[in-house]
């Protein structure tokens, strides 16, 4: 089938929707692509960053209790901010794979009423006069899980490698906690 004729015989909601779909693809692309990279690149560095930045605390002086409490605190406050810099993105990520197979079956609704309509005002409802605009139609189905399909795998990776991050930041916190205590 013709793009250019699929496309000459559609009507505004089905281009707006058509438009929609393409946008939330390449949104989903380039923030997974983008957020797998950080991701990634953050459970490489998270521990060397929270020691480093504990590092720099001067303690000496104060009681056990009080080294321990501004170590938690600074610790909680450093993992925090990594995890709003890991969780950037997702929901762009998780709203797309939710929404564009709902947008894609809009459009195939849409475009069969449109055929319907059609083969009811021309009164020939053969298999040449349905296959065609109902097989258009269901393009848009496919549109809606060819861009909800990459959201849902770069959403997955992307909240496995957070989770390693996160894991590792905790564990080294844990390790400088106990350093705190000697």
């Amino acid at each position: 089938m013709d793009f250019a004729f699929y496309w000459s015989h559609t009507d505004a909601v089905s281009k707006t929707l058509f438009f929609v779909l393409l946008v939330l693809s390449l949104a989903s692309w380039v923030i997974g692509i983008m957020r797998v990279l950080n991701s990634r690149r953050s459970a490489d560095t998270i521990s060397q960053d929270l020691t480093s930045v504990m590092a720099d605390n001067d303690l000496s002086g104060l009681d056990f209790n009080q080294k321990k409490m501004i170590t938690e605190q600074k610790l909680l406050q450093h993992i925090a901010r990594h995890r709003y810099q890991l969780e950037q993105g997702l929901p762009v990520l998780g709203t797309t794979a939710s929404i564009a197979p709902f947008i894609g079956l809009f459009g195939t609704v849409w475009g069969i009423f449109h055929a319907l309509a059609s083969i009811g005002a021309s009164g020939q409802a053969g298999l040449a006069q349905v296959a065609g605009p109902v097989g258009e139609a269901l393009i848009m189905t496919g549109l809606g899980l060819a861009v909800a399909i990459p959201a849902v795998i770069f959403y997955n990776v992307a909240m496995r490698l957070n989770k390693k991050a996160l894991h590792i930041a905790n564990d080294t916190a844990h390790q400088i906690l106990a350093k705190t205590a000697q």
